[in-house]
């Protein structure tokens, strides 16, 4: 009978000491971006994310309607005052993001961010 209480004791101990363990390595893998918008620029919150899922938090404080489009998606308008989200998976590299609205990428809503 001790043998068995032993036994449970130390898989009891083994599986609250993993536990933390595995929960601190999922939450590490994602990563969130804050994008914030302006007239005619963006500001990242960071400029390198290691590759994964990324979600970026998209906060316009422009006057003016604006999306963020990034490894191929892209977000919906976001308007002045109001803000919005991208969640998007990203390979290793150098990616370009821009503006979509007419000119705003050639005024200057455009950038790289470095994934690890």
């Amino acid at each position: 009978m001790n043998r068995i209480t032993l036994a449970l004791g130390v898989a009891l101990a083994a599986l609250v000491v993993a536990a933390p363990v595995a929960a601190r390595g999922s939450a590490a893998t994602a990563t969130t971006v804050t994008v914030t918008m302006k007239e005619f620029r963006f500001v990242l919150s960071k400029k390198t994310v290691p590759h994964g899922t990324v979600t970026f938090k998209l906060v316009n404080k422009g006057k003016l309607k604006h999306d963020f489009k990034i490894s191929g998606k892209k977000s919906k308008l976001i308007s002045p005052g109001k803000s919005g989200k991208l969640i998007v998976t990203l390979k290793k590299g150098k990616l370009a993001y821009v503006c979509t609205v007419d000119a705003h990428a050639a005024a200057g809503m455009k950038g790289k961010l470095t994934v690890t």
